[in-house]
């Protein structure tokens, strides 16, 4: 259709005439609200950037003498991390006499990922890294997901409380009419 036949549609209906494909032949345009238009694309975008995740590394450091209950305290942050869909690097510092025996970290390193093999996996084996032995675990589940699963959670929590809340006002009120 012409262009002035196509802006007085646009006018009639208050609508805007947007062009949609210039180099088609002839140009493609299009009857919309243009401010509605942005307005939704800049929604679309803010949730997208709400929803997106950013990789985080955290890290935990070990000695090679470590105690059972630290070992264990240690692990839990460890499984926290994973839990919550980050990295976890892995240090083990090595001090003095300790630098001749790097078996005892490795044997380490080696005993964590076994214990968290159901959170995550060994994205990089141990290696020596002068005074220090590395390795890196990664989640099996990514960070999205770990982030709506726990808002999952809080959801289910804030609603037990809730309904907590009303069922502890009812008996509250029944004594009082007694």
């Amino acid at each position: 259709m012409p262009l002035a036949k196509a802006l007085e549609l646009a006018q009639e209906y208050d609508l805007d005439l947007v062009e949609v494909a210039a180099n088609a032949r002839p140009p493609v345009c299009k009857l919309m609200d243009y401010g509605k238009y942005k307005y939704e694309s800049a929604m679309k975008a803010r949730e997208a950037r709400k929803n997106q995740a950013h990789t985080v590394i955290k890290e935990m450091k070990l000695r090679p003498k470590i105690d059972p209950h630290d070992y264990d305290t240690k692990k839990g942050h460890v499984v926290r991390f994973l839990k919550q869909g980050d990295k976890v690097k892995i240090t083990i510092m090595f001090r003095g006499r300790e630098q001749s025996r790097p078996e005892l970290g490795f044997r380490l390193l080696q005993r964590l990922a076994d214990d968290v093999a159901d959170l995550g996996f060994v994205e990089s084996n141990p290696k020596q890294d002068g005074r220090n032995m590395i390795m890196v675990l990664g989640p099996h589940k990514k960070k999205t997901e770990a982030m709506a699963e726990a808002r999952e959670a809080q959801a289910a929590r804030k609603a037990g409380r809730q309904q907590e809340s009303a069922s502890a006002g009812d008996s509250a009120e029944e004594p009082a009419e007694a």
